[in-house]
């Protein structure tokens, strides 16, 4: 049996989540959107009361809660976030989270955690991860790496179009600098920051269609299935 790790890392609102849930799809693949789990720990330190600039506060926060990924195929997303048995799922994207979100994920203590709670979830299973470091930590061997990337201006376009679905209101300006301001900590924090590894295909998706970025990608893994499979 073939079992394949599809690693996407890329900055926030670069696509990751929609054309990884829809790689997985076509692939017959596991998704695990790794975002989410780093903003179910944000959202229950945000509703508890914890300063996010506490890292104690927020490791601690991430060691007691217990976060489970499910399939759930009446929603668009695929997939729901349980926090302590709870559904969280759509308190988990909106701009408060948004703002608060790369304050947690830079604290080594919850990445830790998450790292681990992600690489057993992928196991030994054809799975497609999305997230931060994946490449570069959470599955240093994965047999896909992809960076998918877009331009700050069209990513702040989405995350807007994304609120206004949902009926909630964002300006441009701000959400452009809440993006700037996550590419900044994601990039420049100590522990696992986002990069591009060196063997790492990079993907632009500034003027692609979530369509077409998902079919460039599914010919990227398609290859490497071939590949593995004459491997063997």
């Amino acid at each position: 049996m073939i079992a394949l790790q599809v690693a996407i890392d890329g900055p926030s609102a670069s696509g990751k989540s929609a054309v990884a849930k829809l790689l997985a799809k076509r692939l017959g693949y596991v998704y695990i959107d790794t975002g989410a789990m780093y903003r179910a720990v944000t959202l229950a330190a945000k509703n508890r009361g914890v300063d996010f600039h506490d890292e104690a506060a927020l490791t601690g926060v991430a060691e007691k809660i217990k976060i489970e990924i499910e399939a759930d195929k009446d929603t668009d997303r695929g997939y729901k976030i349980l926090v302590d048995g709870e559904n969280i799922t759509e308190q988990l994207f909106n701009s408060e989270v948004d703002s608060l979100v790369s304050l947690t994920a830079k604290v080594p203590g919850v990445r830790l955690l998450m790292a681990e709670a992600q690489r057993q979830i992928a196991g030994s299973q054809n799975v497609i991860m999305a997230g931060r470091d994946i490449a570069s930590n959470v599955l240093p061997h994965a047999e896909v790496k992809i960076f998918l990337n877009a331009s700050p201006e069209c990513r702040a376009e989405r995350r807007m179009k994304e609120l206004a679905q949902k009926g909630e209101k964002g300006g441009f300006d701000e959400i452009l600098a809440i993006i700037r301001m996550r590419d900044k900590i994601d990039s420049e924090r100590k522990d696992n920051p986002l990069i591009k590894t060196p063997d790492a295909i990079e993907i632009d998706s500034t003027s692609l269609s979530v369509l077409e970025v998902v079919e460039r990608m599914e010919k990227i893994v398609r290859e490497r299935e071939r590949e593995y499979k004459d491997s063997k």
